[in-house]
């Protein structure tokens, strides 16, 4: 069983909590900028941020007695590996679907045939009303 954070820690992990989500969310941002504005020279701003970031966890799992369980142990390291690895994977999806929606022809926001078979432009046409 956990042993609950000592009211000395309090502060401590309050703001080693706060740190992780404003430095990861730093760490994404920076990541993202760098590569959409192709400007390479923020990536070890972003890793920097990374850093700050691995730090705020050890801290925050070391106040919180996450150290004492191997359970506890993996889901911080799970949760570091996850952190760094994200934004990769974020980027990678974002450009390999951007490159099939601009490959295959089509504009990507509206398909060739419906799921029916008729064509999309059956959608797009006024309605007659009936005069009788």
């Amino acid at each position: 069983m956990i042993e609950p954070v000592k009211m000395a820690d309090f502060f401590a992990t309050f703001f080693s909590a706060a740190a992780v989500i404003l430095f990861g969310a730093l760490y994404a941002l920076l990541f993202a900028y760098s590569r959409i504005r192709n400007v390479p020279r923020l990536m070890p701003l972003a890793y920097a941020a990374y850093a700050v970031l691995f730090a705020s966890v050890i801290l925050l799992a070391t106040v919180a007695n996450l150290f004492g369980s191997l359970f506890w142990m993996s889901v911080v390291m799970l949760m570091l590996a996850g952190y760094l690895a994200a934004p990769h994977a974020v980027w990678h999806l974002c450009v390999h679907t951007h490159a099939a929606a601009h490959n295959d022809g089509s504009d990507g926001h509206q398909p060739s045939t419906l799921l029916d078979g008729s064509a999309a432009e059956t959608f797009q046409r006024p309605c007659k009303e009936k005069t009788s």
